[in-house]
């Protein structure tokens, strides 16, 4: 029996009415008709990207949707998710309010995956953005180009995505002036050679939290908690830090040469995370902007970590750039342990720690597989990442 549907073809989109009031859901199925979908959104419309090889360089200016009523680009089928190829940035949206995209694949951008902002406005935030099943690759791949670059976001959720080879000196994501933002269950992969960052937080970046994401050799560092931004660019002007009030937990790294930054910072936790084998540093406090307004990087708090690492490749657990304020940040009830070495596993700190674990084994699932969650004999399974609660 032939199957049929019913609603509307305008300009060879299929326009349907959804279940809900007030919703409507716009198929499309190729450049042309993603291109019409995207000028003529509404509050209230989903459009739902069929299966295919899209033209990147597609973007918006005018999506506004609603609080009851968000504007929803999603691939029609997530087992075999569109896929939007090349471009400058693959996709580019500015001024976006109540926005949702998932169940997408960017890939082959010379410039970023996917380019978010809020037009350059910086009092006028885009805002109210979801980020769902996304998966983003080969990415510039020199130079400093982004997975996703958000510039100017407020109220944001980025979950679920898969990052991999990004620009060698760019972000899997870079924010810059983004405030009240998660990032979870993310999955970021590279490599430990190139100067790029899994997460960086910058700019005059505010209350972002970063939980149950995977580190898997995010390059230099897996997130950089402040950076070095030029003073235009900061949302809002002239704050007097690169970030504040940032939360990195309950998330699994491999590699890196540092795991975490602490970077022109003011105010940050980096709490309950497990770090395998670290190639030089397990954290950095440095100072990059040194415009004489802003504060030294500083009262930073690490604690409930467990790092795991070889001997001679964690040259120093810390490292500590001029410039800062290392004596407002707090090492507390972490665990160190050499893998190759056990009895070499306390390093020196130049921040006093308080009651370290030193020299007691993880016990690892699975540490081929790289399965890093905790047997259940472990005497460290109250510390480092936990899996996320599932919901009743």
């Amino acid at each position: 029996m032939p199957r049929f549907f019913w609603g509307l073809v305008v300009w060879g989109i299929a326009v349907m009415p959804a279940m809900t009031t007030g919703q409507t859901v716009t198929q499309v199925q190729n450049d042309q008709e993603l291109r019409a979908a995207l000028s003529s959104a509404s509050a209230g419309t989903t459009i739902q990207i069929a299966p295919g090889i899209y033209q990147g360089g597609m973007a918006s200016s005018t999506l506004q949707g609603e609080p009851d009523k968000p504007i929803v680009i999603a691939g029609q089928d997530p087992k075999n998710p569109a896929t939007i190829k090349g471009g400058n940035a693959a996709f580019h949206l500015s001024g976006a309010t109540h926005v949702e995209i998932r169940d997408l694949i960017f890939t082959n951008a010379s410039g970023n995956g996917l380019n978010l902002d809020d037009g350059g406005t910086k009092k006028q935030p885009s805002h109210h953005i979801k980020i769902r099943n996304v998966k983003v690759t080969d990415v510039g791949p020199e130079g400093n180009h982004d997975g996703f670059k958000l510039s100017g976001i407020d109220e944001f959720e980025v979950s679920s995505c898969l990052f991999e080879r990004w620009g060698s000196g760019g972000s899997g994501i870079d924010m810059v002036g983004c405030h009240k933002g998660t990032i979870a269950n993310c999955t970021f992969r590279y490599n430990d050679r190139v100067q790029a960052n899994g997460v960086q937080a910058k700019g005059g970046s505010q209350d972002i939290t970063v939980r149950y994401c995977r580190f898997e050799h995010a390059g230099n560092r897996g997130v950089n908690l402040g950076g070095s931004t030029g003073t235009p660019f900061f949302r809002p002007l002239a704050p007097g830090y690169e970030a504040k009030n940032i939360t990195v937990e309950h998330c699994t790294f491999i590699g890196c040469q540092a795991p975490v930054a602490f970077v022109g910072v003011d105010g940050a936790v980096v709490r309950r995370n497990t770090m395998y084998q670290p190639g030089r540093w397990a954290l950095r406090i440095l100072q990059e902007n040194r415009d004489p307004s802003f504060v030294p990087s500083r009262n930073g708090q690490f604690y409930e970590n467990i790092i795991a690492f070889r001997f001679g490749e964690l040259t120093q657990a810390i490292n500590i750039g001029s410039g800062t304020a290392p004596d407002t940040f707090r090492l507390d009830r972490n665990a160190w342990y050499c893998v190759d070495r056990p009895t070499r596993s306390q390093p020196k700190f130049d921040v006093p720690e308080s009651d370290g674990i030193y020299g007691r084994d993880p016990e690892f699932q699975d540490v081929e597989s790289l399965d890093l969650r905790l047997k259940d004999s472990s005497q460290l399974r109250h510390l480092g990442a936990q899996p996320e609660p599932v919901a009743p």
